[in-house]
């Protein structure tokens, strides 16, 4: 049985690759006949070459005029104005992407059924100004902003390492009695997936009701298109989201970057580990993996069910969706804690222009007074981000942030390390994690509050992915986290003095190129 796996697992992956690839030599003939078209064309006759030259100075004015972040904006306008042809040509089929107005048409269905059930509790509201007004300040933000409430009647328990997580998964899914729904952006059909798939079989022949979701990008290295059939074939129901298709795909940009599971709408799970092999270290590609997640129980639950029914009914418009949700939304009883604290899962969404993920980061940043720590794989941020960061040390504020000492990609790593001297000469401390990769996005402040989900610091977290985190403040939760990081920094290099010092000129160019086109990583 195992080497039948074995197998599997290698032809899902060649298989999976292949469609990869396929489709990425798609769309780069597709791309190269547009610029070959157009360069043609513009050495051909001296006037189409002053139209071309007017139509792109009129674009890039245009994208002067956007409500968009300053970083995104000069990427194109400089490609646009040194290179016309090909500078529109990338805008036009990356950077001016959108969401198919079928599918807006459709989250905004959806979403106009599911939001209303997310009932806000003024108690909770009220408890939170008392406690703290900034961090009030915040969940009213998100419940305004994106729709999520905040909840004063539930638990959150964090989990340090990815494979604590999973156990506990696995100890509640045995549990589950009428549905388990899991939403990821990667699954990998090994030994880390096959010890949940006996467990979501086995439920689903009880007669559980089991659902799992997954991104086609996200799994495309793990998964091959007989995934769903499998699933199928044990009960379980199956979607894959956004598929790749070989030809230059809108939505493309857009990927789900969620990790939910959540069961019997009474205790979910969420972090930032997917359900591959390397997040539990069973596999070793990028040395020791470090990951975390919460579980959370009680009533809060629900926003967590929402998000992933969001998904599950808004992805396609040939599936057939669900025509009641409250059955997936019981009316839970209140957590019965000591110290319940505050706790509020959010979700944040590219199509609907709020910045959600980056503003609550930004929020704590801003409100932080004695410290702040930050966990993210990628370092690739704003320059209002840089600025909020920056601000907050030269405030005295003790600000820290860990990224992986060995690279999952290395274009990227470079990146990253480019942003290390425009914060270390303003006073963030910047450490890297010598064991391996890692892989949590979290941050903790003041020991008051933290926020633990899927959201990286960088744009394609911050701004293109679907994604999802929670907020949760005084609660022993917090502290938990503050302890995680206090176990991580001896395990890490500070790297702060290296890279204060002034760097060559050569260096500052090369890396300004890097930070010019870190909006397309």
């Amino acid at each position: 049985m195992a080497k039948e796996k074995t197998i599997e697992r290698r032809t899902a992956a060649k298989n999976s690759v292949g469609r990869g690839i396929f489709a990425a030599i798609s769309i780069l003939l597709e791309f190269s006949f547009i610029v070959l078209t157009a360069t043609v064309l513009n050495n051909y006759a001296e006037w189409i070459s002053l139209v071309t030259r007017l139509l792109a100075l009129i674009l890039v004015l245009w994208i002067y005029s956007r409500n968009q972040t300053a970083s995104m904006k000069m990427l194109w306008i400089i490609l646009i104005l040194v290179f016309p042809i090909i500078g529109t040509v990338m805008f036009l089929i990356i950077g001016l992407a959108k969401t198919p107005k079928k599918m807006q048409e459709r989250f905004n269905r959806i979403d106009s059924q599911l939001y209303p059930m997310l009932a806000e509790d003024p108690e909770a509201a009220e408890a939170a100004g008392q406690y703290d007004l900034h961090l009030a300040s915040i969940s009213s933000y998100l419940k305004k902003n994106s729709s999520f409430p905040l909840y004063h009647d539930s638990e959150i328990c964090y989990y340090p390492e990815a494979s604590l997580g999973l156990q506990a998964q696995m100890d509640e899914l045995r549990k589950a009695k009428h549905f388990i729904f899991m939403e990821y952006h990667a699954i990998e059909n090994a030994e880390s997936w096959y010890v949940l798939q006996d467990i979501l079989a086995a439920k689903a022949k009880a007669g559980v009701e089991v659902r799992v979701f997954y991104d086609d990008m996200g799994s495309i290295g793990f998964l091959n298109q007989s995934f769903i059939r499998q699933m199928e074939e044990l009960g379980i129901q199956c979607r894959v989201f956004n598929p790749i298709v070989p030809i230059v795909n809108m939505f493309l940009n857009n990927r789900d970057h969620r990790k939910i599971t959540v069961i019997d709408g009474v205790v979910g799970f969420t972090g930032g580990y997917n359900l591959a092999n390397e997040y539990f270290n069973l596999t070793h590609p990028y040395g020791q993996w470090k990951d975390s997640g919460v579980k959370i129980t009680g009533p809060a639950v629900r926003s967590l069910t929402v998000m992933f029914l969001e998904m599950w009914n808004a992805i396609r418009e040939c599936d057939v969706d669900d025509t009641e949700f409250d059955r997936y939304l019981p009316q839970v009883p209140p957590v019965r804690a000591d110290h319940p604290g505050f706790i509020q899962p959010y979700a944040d969404i590219p199509t609907d222009g709020e910045l959600v993920g980056e503003n609550v980061y930004i929020s704590l940043i801003n409100q932080a007074v004695d410290y702040i720590y930050f966990t993210t794989p990628y370092l690739i941020i704003t320059d209002e981000m840089i600025r909020a960061i920056s601000l907050a040390a030269k405030r005295g504020v003790d600000v820290r942030i860990i990224t992986p000492g060995i690279p999952d990609k290395k274009m990227v790593y470079n990146v990253t390390r480019s942003y290390y001297y425009s914060l270390v000469r303003n006073g963030v401390r910047i450490y890297e994690y010598t064991p391996g990769f890692l892989h949590a996005k979290q941050c903790v402040s003041d020991d008051k509050a933290a926020v633990c989900g899927t959201i990286n610091l960088d744009y394609r977290s911050l701004y293109h992915h679907f994604e999802n985190a929670v907020l949760f403040y005084d609660c022993p939760a917090v502290m938990d986290v503050k302890k995680d990081f206090y176990a991580l920094f001896p395990q890490c290099r500070e790297v702060t003095k290296e890279y204060a010092l002034r760097r060559s000129a050569p260096w500052r160019l090369g890396n300004l190129v890097l930070r010019l086109f870190s909006p397309l990583l």
